[in-house]
């Protein structure tokens, strides 16, 4: 399976990505070269994973692991065959009846085997180019696994070209920018005040609104 995923990701989404929509990333340097470590970006579109996952080449796709809502991804066999071996997703679940001590556990076993996750704080896909103001889970995840860095990614267009609720693709160039790592701190408000400032600050840097 590590190869159909690799060839799938090499051959047809790179291309897609790289050619058909276009795409300019400021300080690829920054990305993580091994995990364990947490990708936290915007959420605007379903490319948004594919783009992430576009960043880093070759054999380093086996060890990226996108958290993905377990309701819309694994709601038939075939979405969910796809989703679980294709994408290679941590399956979540948004809408837990009470509070669930092994809720993070599929990203707590991804970290643990050196593994890089990403991870969109807003919960959901957000209105085109706009970001919804961060939810606290990637705190309360982080509590457990202090340790692990955070990476910062804004990215700016992919809501233009494939926004929520629409089916049809639309070309058109997307921005990436790549921010510097940073680690959990124990205060909440201090820690999520952080994941905005760095997001923010990204979105400012190509001329962008990250807050309306």
């Amino acid at each position: 399976m590590k190869i159909v995923r690799r060839l799938f990701f090499t051959i047809i989404i790179r291309p897609f990505i790289l050619i058909i929509l276009g795409l300019n990333v400021r300080r690829p340097e920054n990305l993580p070269t091994e995990g364990p470590a947490i990708l936290v970006a915007n959420h605007n579109s379903h490319l948004d994973t594919l783009v992430l996952m576009t960043l880093f080449k070759g054999k380093k796709i086996h060890g990226i692991r996108p958290v993905a809502a377990a309701d819309y991804f694994l709601k038939n066999k075939w979405l969910a065959w796809f989703s679980l071996h294709i994408m290679h997703i941590i399956p979540l679940n948004r809408r837990p009846k009470r509070r669930d001590e092994s809720l993070f556990q599929g990203v707590y076993d991804a970290l643990d085997q050196n593994e890089i996750v990403i991870l969109f704080p807003e919960g959901s896909r957000g209105e085109p180019e706009k970001v919804s103001r961060l939810k606290s889970g990637i705190y309360y995840l982080l509590r457990e696994r202090p340790d692990v860095p955070v990476y910062p990614v804004f990215m700016h267009g992919l809501g233009k070209s494939l926004p929520k609720g629409e089916a049809l693709f639309v070309p058109f160039f997307c921005d990436v920018f790549v921010g510097e790592s940073f680690a959990w701190h124990s205060d909440k408000k201090t820690f999520m005040t952080t994941v905005e400032t760095q997001m923010e600050e990204l979105a400012n840097e190509g001329g962008f609104t990250a807050w309306e």
